[in-house]
């Protein structure tokens, strides 16, 4: 029989330790509980005695922070505008016993913040436009605003409950399903005009540019044939100088050299000239003929076998 006293007296330590003693962990509090009836809560981690069940028993909360989603729901913007929102909320226990006479547990919990959060949410939407909430300019954006108020006025009322709200964010807002045609409508018929207004402006700048393209060729054009007509008029100027100095040279070679020029000039192949025995342009090739003689036929024959013919005739006359 003694041989067992000692294994039972160790049985009895043990039952009589898990019964008594008990350890509160960093991620949980613990509350103490006499009859069912809540008697003390404890929020540091450690080891703490209890009277042996069932006169005194433990409950234990998970103090760690929860993420709660709330379900798609509609709300009613300032403007009149119908928007599906689906929401999230970040909370925790803040105050153990109140958080178990109130809500029990943490279902409890989250039903009750459903409710406040659906409210507030409605509440804070109805005072804004949808365009201050869905926007691509930052100086008009009031969506972060709006949640942090929305965040504070929740964490106020579920204190009355125990727990507190840390943060509420949207993760989906978007227009309901019957409203999505005639939204994706509106917004192909903004983008067209925007295209249609940016191409008229482009336009616009191209005719400006390829009028002042013109405007520039045409100066330079004309400052080209001013320019032109400025060397040619001092090339001219240059050649008659030169003319004259070979005139006052020796006037008759010069005279025969300028009637030489002309012949070139309008006697080709084929042409036929008629001209008076006196003409100007007979005097190098029949110098012997003199006024009222008879007429005469003078034949002339240049490098290109041109023919002059000259007659007392007055009239001048070109033949094939």
């Amino acid at each position: 029989m003694k041989r067992y006293i000692l294994p039972t007296l160790a049985a009895l330590a043990f039952i009589v330790a898990t019964l008594v003693f008990f350890q509160v962990d960093t991620t949980e509090y613990v509350i103490v509980t006499q009859f069912g009836d809540p008697v003390r809560a404890i929020t540091s981690p450690g080891l703490y005695t209890k009277l042996p069940d069932p006169i005194q028993s433990t409950i234990r909360l998970n103090n760690r922070l929860r993420l709660y989603t709330l379900p798609q729901a509609e709300f009613l913007t300032q403007d009149k505008k119908n928007v599906v929102v689906e929401t999230y909320s970040t909370w925790r226990v803040a105050d153990p016993l109140l958080f178990l006479k109130s809500v029990r547990d943490a279902p409890g919990a989250e039903a009750r913040l459903a409710d406040i959060l659906k409210s507030e949410l409605g509440v804070a939407l109805g005072k804004y436009d949808l365009s201050s909430l869905v926007t691509v300019e930052a100086a008009a954006m009031q969506l972060p605003a709006m949640m942090d108020q929305v965040t504070a006025n929740i964490d106020r009322r579920t204190g009355q409950y125990g727990f507190s709200v840390t943060d509420v964010r949207l993760k989906l807002i978007t227009y309901p399903e019957a409203n999505q045609a005639s939204v994706f409508q509106r917004m192909r018929a903004e983008r067209q005009r925007i295209a249609r207004q940016l191409r008229s402006e482009g336009a616009e700048q191209a005719a400006r540019i390829r009028a002042e393209a013109d405007t520039a060729a045409a100066t330079i054009r004309a400052e080209a044939k001013r320019e032109a007509e400025s060397i040619r008029g001092t090339a001219d100027a240059k050649a008659i100088d030169i003319y004259a100095q070979a005139y006052g040279q020796d006037e008759e070679f010069y005279r025969f050299l300028r009637t030489l020029q002309s012949y070139e000039t309008f006697i080709d192949k084929g042409t036929t000239l008629i001209l008076p025995t006196d003409s100007e342009l007979l005097r190098f090739l029949n110098p012997q003929a003199t006024t009222g003689a008879r007429p005469i036929t003078s034949t002339l024959t240049t490098g290109a076998e041109q023919a002059l013919t000259a007659t007392t005739a007055t009239t001048l006359a070109t033949a094939p």
